[in-house]
């Protein structure tokens, strides 16, 4: 592993990928922050040696390196999932890559459901915490001690001093951001009514199929990190509809632009 993460490492360095401040993770209909960059730089994923590849339509599958507010920020435009058949080494390598071209503090967010009924459709959530439901953790097997500790703790996953800094932020632009504990699974089907009442029980607020992987191997490294979710749909057990990718895809697009100019503004004051 450690070999394969410096040939990608030597490779975008090579493209100017290089003395990153920030990275940036954008998820499931989260893409307009790439507008607001002074773009440097872009290049697909595939083109990257031993990076995944997105399979999913609706994420770009690009690296680009751009200028925010002064600082060099790679944006990851679209990210892998468990579901689509990589392992979870695998959906986490691009961090790795990440952490070798110099970035300081990860950013990452998701589209999510809303297991708290007081969460609606295209609210803002920042990640308190995280219940993790997946089936693999990226950190099983040989652990070289170049990557991190074979034990990391996990008794503050989110940076508290980005989390603070965030609401700060968002406060001071007069932007609602709420904050809640993200549950991992598997996917890639939604869930059940039994499932949400469950995932309410055991003290989860949003629910979805990404984001705890790389937040496990950021910590395994120690880059501090934070994660907003935007909530797509609503997921009362006791009222639930059927709910179709594309209204998901819909939602998020919609809050897109908010959450994109609120990364933005963050990074600025880091």
């Amino acid at each position: 592993m450690v070999h394969r993460i410096e040939e990608a490492s030597e490779f975008l360095r090579r493209k100017g990928f290089d003395n990153a401040d920030v990275g940036v993770v954008l998820g499931t209909g989260l893409g307009k922050f790439i507008d607001k960059m002074e773009v440097l730089a872009r290049v697909h994923y595939s083109n990257i040696p031993h990076f995944p590849v997105a399979t999913m339509e609706f994420h770009a599958g690009q690296l680009v390196l751009g200028i925010v507010g002064g600082k060099r920020v790679i944006a990851m435009q679209g990210r892998f999932h468990f579901y689509e058949g990589y392992s979870t080494k695998e959906i986490t390598f691009p961090i790795r890559v990440l952490k070798q071209l110099g970035i300081k503090n990860l950013l990452l967010s998701n589209a999510s459901g809303g297991v708290n009924l007081n969460f609606k459709k295209g609210d803002i959530v920042l990640i308190e915490d995280h219940i993790n439901l997946q089936t693999e953790n990226p950190l099983t097997g040989p652990n070289p001690e170049i990557l991190g500790p074979r034990f990391p703790d996990m008794s503050e996953p989110y940076s508290l001093a980005l989390r603070t800094k965030f609401k700060e932020v968002a406060q001071s632009n007069n932007i609602i951001v709420k904050e809640g504990v993200y549950a991992a699974v598997s996917g890639p089907n939604l869930e059940t009514r039994a499932e949400y009442r469950f995932l309410g029980i055991i003290g989860a607020d949003l629910v979805g199929m990404s984001t705890v992987p790389e937040v496990i191997v950021s910590n395994h490294m120690g880059i501090p990190c934070m994660a907003v979710s935007v909530v797509t749909d609503e997921c009362n057990p006791d009222s639930l509809k059927p709910v179709s990718i594309n209204e998901i895809i819909a939602v998020a697009n919609k809050a897109d632009e908010l959450l994109s100019a609120l990364f933005l503004k963050f990074i600025e004051k880091l």
